[in-house]
């Protein structure tokens, strides 16, 4: 499959960091913080569900960041850091109060076009560890309009009990009934954990699906998506009707350096949100 790569035209903007002002702070794990974050230079982020922001400390570094809320005309935004580096480790010690700066926002998310031909869909959200955030945004966006979709399934699976984001999020969404339901998964439980224990992939045939109307997006670790591609297209459902994400760790952002790039694609270009048709023969991208 031949891509036109879609690199961004100069424009000193691109480049320019903007300062912004950490609003609240809250603890989610012993690695994991969530931030809400004010703009100060700009009325909205105005960015689409999937994308990302390049997040930076002066004299620290840069990194790729999701953004973790729906898109909003306000001018606060959402994100939610796992201190795994240098960065996010010194990031994840600020508070409210504190300023940093971002680029952005980044990235080939779920336009309005992608949204608007889900509706009337069953979307179904299989989520592991740290990807139910990048997801967030589309997951809090529908919803808020539930009515809009045929069903809406929701499953998250984390290796351990204390490390699932968004607890009392959770929750909520567990208890909306209706056409939203949410199954949760973890590898190894605890004492206090009464619900399943095992592989994500085992909550997918408890699904009840129609292949003819789903919708399916799939985040988390690279090992997770070979086995629930799998499952689902023994349920057969169709390969253009899967979205998956593909974190890879960008560098400027813009499709210049080519530090994320997978075969022919630039993932902070054409990803992080692609079909699964257009990278299920890339051997770099699954």
């Amino acid at each position: 499959m031949s891509v036109q790569l879609d690199i961004k035209e100069k424009d000193v903007n691109l480049y320019l960091p903007e300062k912004v002002r950490i609003k609240r702070v809250e603890e989610f794990t012993d690695i994991d913080k969530f931030f809400e974050v004010e703009l100060l230079e700009r009325d909205s982020l105005k960015h689409n569900p999937g994308q990302f922001l390049a997040v930076s400390l002066p004299g620290i570094g840069e990194a790729p960041i999701s953004i973790a809320s729906p898109p909003s005309d306000g001018n606060t935004f959402e994100l939610c850091v796992r201190a795994l580096g240098e960065l996010t480790n010194i990031f994840n010690k600020l508070k409210a109060g504190d300023e940093f700066y971002i680029r952005g926002p980044f990235g080939h998310g779920f336009d309005d076009d992608i949204i608007k031909s889900m509706q009337g869909k069953h979307l179904l959200f299989i989520l592991g560890g740290c990807g139910y955030s990048p997801m967030r945004s589309l997951i809090n966006l529908v919803i808020k309009e539930p009515q809009k979709y045929k069903k809406i399934s929701i499953l998250y699976g984390c290796r351990m009990v204390k490390r699932r984001l968004y607890v009392n999020e959770l929750g909520t969404i567990s208890n909306m009934g209706g056409n939203v339901e949410l199954m949760q998964i973890v590898d190894k439980g605890d004492e206090d954990w009464e619900g399943e224990v095992g592989l994500i992939t085992t909550l997918i045939p408890k699904v009840s699906l129609d292949p003819e109307d789903i919708v399916a997006i799939v985040v988390g670790p690279p090992v997770m998506y070979k086995y629930v591609i799998k499952k689902l297209l023994n349920r057969d459902v169709k390969k253009e009707d899967i979205y998956v994400s593909l974190e890879r760790r960008m560098k400027c952002s813009v499709g210049k350096c080519g530090h994320c790039q997978i075969g022919g694609f630039y993932a902070c270009q054409q990803g992080p949100v692609f079909r699964y048709t257009d990278v299920e023969d890339n051997e770099e991208a699954l």
